[in-house]
C-alpha cells in the first residue's frame, strides 16, 4: 500500500531542543509537512541540542552524504565524576578530588586528535549480537563494545567556567561519541569526567544558526510558510562534484541507465552527481563521459 502524504523533497535544518529523541523530531517534521517520507542524518541524544538535519522525500537518498560529512560540537565536561552513561543522566560511579589545570587539559587533548580508536558508551545505540547496547546495559548485562576508528579534525579548549567544568569544541567525522571523549579525557587526566551539555553547531553544509525551532515547526505546521524553510535536496550533495547533463542524458539517468554528462575535471571512477536545469538527477560513478547511477532522484514539481 502506498504511503499517504505529499511528494515534497528537501532538507529542513532543525535546531533541536533538549528533551525529544531524534526520531520524535523527524516524526513531528513529517507530520508538519504532511510528507510521505522523512529521515535524519546523524542521531542526537535526547538531552543534546543543535543541528538535526531532517530529509524529506527524495532528499532521504542523500542522507549518507550528510552522515559521512564532518560535524562540529561544543560540549561541557563535569570533571571529578564518572557516570555509567558518560553524561549527566546516569549514576555517578566514581569520583576524584583532582582538578587539572588549563595547561594540563590542553596537553591531554593531543592524543584525541587525528585518527583515533574510540569505544562507544555502554548506553548507546551500537548493536551487540543484534541488540542495542543501551538495552543490554539497562538489563544489567556487562556490555563489552569493541573500539572503532574515528577521525577528529580539531579538539579545542574554549572555556573554563570553574574548576569543575571545561568546555571544548570538536570537529570530527562519522560515528563520533562526545560522551566517550569526555569519559576518556577524564581518565587520561586522572580525574574522571562526563558530559553535562552538548550542542551540535554544524553538520556538513548545515548550521545551527540557520535552523528552525520545534516551536516554529508546530506553529507553522501544514502552512505554506513552513515550506519556505525547506532547503534544496542538492544541498545534501555539497561534498560531491556536480556534473551537468544534457536532456537526453537526464532522461537516461532517470531510468537508471548511464547518461552522458558534460566534460569536467572529475576523474574516472569518482563519485559525482548529475544535474539538469539546476536540479539533481542522479548520483553515481563517472566513467568516460558518462555517469553510471547508483541513486536516481524523482523530484516532483
Amino acid at each position: 500500500m502506498a504511503r499517504k502524504g505529499r511528494d515534497i523533497s528537501g532538507w529542513l535544518v532543525v535546531d533541536k531542543p533538549a528533551g525529544p529523541t531524534s526520531t520524535a523530531v523527524v516524526n513531528k517534521v513529517r507530520w508538519a509537512f504532511g510528507a510521505k517520507k522523512a529521515g535524519h542524518a546523524g542521531t542526537l541524544d535526547p538531552e543534546a541540542t543543535g543541528v538535526l538535519a531532517v530529509a524529506l522525500g527524495e532528499a532521504t537518498k542523500t542522507v549518507p552524504y550528510i552522515t559521512d560529512a564532518l560535524k562540529a560540537y561544543t560540549f561541557t565536561i563535569r570533571l571529578g565524576q564518572a557516570t555509567n552513561t558518560d553524561d549527566a543522566e546516569g549514576e555517578v560511579i566514581a569520583t576524584s578530588d583532582a582538578r587539572p589545570s588549563d595547561e594540563q587539559i590542553k596537553d591531554a587533548l593531543a592524543p584525541f586528535i587525528g585518527d583515533i580508536m574510540q569505544i562507544p558508551p555502554k548506553f548507546s545505540a551500537v548493536k551487540i549480537d543484534g541488540q542495542r547496547a543501551y538495552k543490554l546495559a539497562r538489563d544489567g548485562e556487562d556490555v563489552d563494545i569493541a573500539a572503532r576508528p574515528l577521525w577528529v579534525e580539531e579538539l579545542l579548549l574554549v572555556d573554563r567556567p570553574d574548576a569543575d567544568h571545561v568546555t571544548l569544541e570538536m570537529t570530527c567525522g562519522k560515528g563520533g561519541y562526545v560522551r566517550s571523549i569526555a569519559r576518556d579525557l577524564g581518565a587520561a587526566l586522572g580525574c574522571h569526567g562526563h558530559v553535562t551539555r552538548l550542542r551540535r553547531i554544524w553538520s556538513g553544509p548545515f548550521d545551527a544558526a540557520d535552523g528552525i525551532t520545534m516551536d516554529q515547526v508546530e506553529e507553522l505546521a501544514k502552512s505554506p510558510e513552513l515550506d519556505t524553510f525547506l532547503r534544496p535536496l542538492e544541498e545534501g550533495l555539497a561534498d560531491l562534484p556536480e556534473l551537468k547533463c544534457t536532456p537526453e542524458g537526464a532522461a537516461r539517468l532517470r531510468n537508471g541507465n548511464p547518461g552522458m554528462v558534460l566534460a569536467s575535471d572529475v576523474e574516472y571512477g569518482d563519485e559525482a552527481w548529475a544535474s539538469h536545469d539546476g536540479r539533481a538527477v542522479a548520483v553515481g560513478v563517472y566513467k568516460a563521459g558518462e555517469l553510471h547511477p547508483s541513486r536516481v532522484f524523482n523530484q516532483q514539481g
